[in-house]
């Protein structure tokens, strides 16, 4: 007998407008195309013009009435990231869904964004940060639900407070789990100080388990010139139905957090199977690396640093005397 597959269903998003980064293929792409059927349209910031063109090809296909467009965005670019801002700010629209998915993952050997970082903290989590700061006053216009997608790396390792551009020594993985914590606390912060100022927004937190995308599979452009042994198990468990989640499954969650009215912020939420693996989504425990506001505040200051970008009213950090912050900001220029 065929096991069901989990699933959920979506409310009425007519008149919304979403904004889904990493929308050109795997869990994005997913995304994009569940939104749009339940009838918001949906904006599809891509690095690869391509690519996001045959995205909304296949999304198009299996829903003709759906609206959705491209934006450029290459999220290791801090001025491509400004510059998305600026376009969308200039369009002027609430945005009422915003989910920030894309991602890179464990590139082989230490490389670099735009502006220097290394790539995986400077994309996955300082490219997403410096977003949502540029795209504050749609988000607060629309009061928006923001979900961060973070992973199940961000229940390991830590961050390397000492060497955040991993320049002294490099390991993939220890650095992949530092932009998905940092990430996380970001997330979780956005959603307290929105509470706190008055912005409107709640934010709150999703991972996918564990499922076959192109997060490990074959990228020549990181180096990685053919799938990892890792996706092949990980493909062939998914597809017999154990263990492991499919494409579908794994958007789940990030699509629970986004649109749920069941859902909360400062939340996370991931598969309910065996491991959080796979399985219906459902709030689930914070990871204990989440759970510091002293350190979702230090990289919180530290992320506005380092993508100079500033967020229109400052709450006073808990418990921190302005010289003890201004060290802080000192460090975090050193680590440019």
């Amino acid at each position: 007998m065929a096991r069901t597959r989990p699933d959920i269903t979506v409310a009425d998003l007519s008149g919304k407008l979403a904004v889904v980064t990493g929308a050109s293929d795997g869990v994005g792409l997913g995304l994009a195309a569940r939104l749009s059927a339940a009838g918001a349209e949906v904006v599809m910031p891509v690095r690869n013009r391509r690519k996001g063109e045959a995205a909304i090809a296949r999304i198009e296909q299996q829903h003709p009435q759906a609206a959705v467009s491209l934006r450029d965005l290459d999220l290791s670019s801090l001025a491509s990231v400004a510059a998305l801002g600026a376009a969308l700010r200039e369009e002027n629209r609430p945005i009422h869904i915003l989910i920030n998915n894309a991602g890179v993952m464990t590139p082989p050997d230490r490389q670099t964004t735009a502006d220097g970082f290394e790539l995986q903290f400077g994309s996955n989590h300082l490219g997403h940060f410096a977003l949502v700061a540029h795209l504050l006053p749609l988000l607060r216009a629309g009061r928006a639900r923001v979900t961060s997608q973070i992973s199940v790396a961000a229940n390991r390792h830590a961050i390397n407070w000492d060497d955040l551009n991993w320049e002294r020594s490099y390991h993939g993985q220890r650095a992949y789990s530092q932009s998905k914590i940092a990430f996380g606390l970001f997330g979780l912060e956005l959603d307290r100080r929105s509470r706190a100022e008055g912005w409107g927004i709640t934010s709150n937190l999703a991972h996918p388990g564990v499922a076959p995308t192109s997060l490990l599979a074959a990228r020549p452009e990181l180096g990685r010139a053919r799938d990892t042994a890792g996706v092949r198990v990980i493909r062939a468990l998914a597809g017999r139905g154990v263990l492991f989640g499919t494409v579908e499954t794994a958007l789940l969650p990030a699509l629970f957090a986004a649109t749920s009215p069941d859902a909360r912020g400062e939340r996370l939420y991931g598969p309910s199977g065996l491991g959080h693996l796979s399985g219906a989504p459902a709030e689930q425990a914070l990871y204990s690396r989440l759970r510091s506001e002293s350190d979702a505040e230090r990289i919180w200051q530290i992320s506005e640093t380092l993508t100079r970008t500033s967020f229109p009213t400052a709450r006073s950090s808990r418990g921190q005397s302005s010289s003890t912050r201004s060290g802080r900001v000192q460090r975090a220029a050193r680590w440019r």
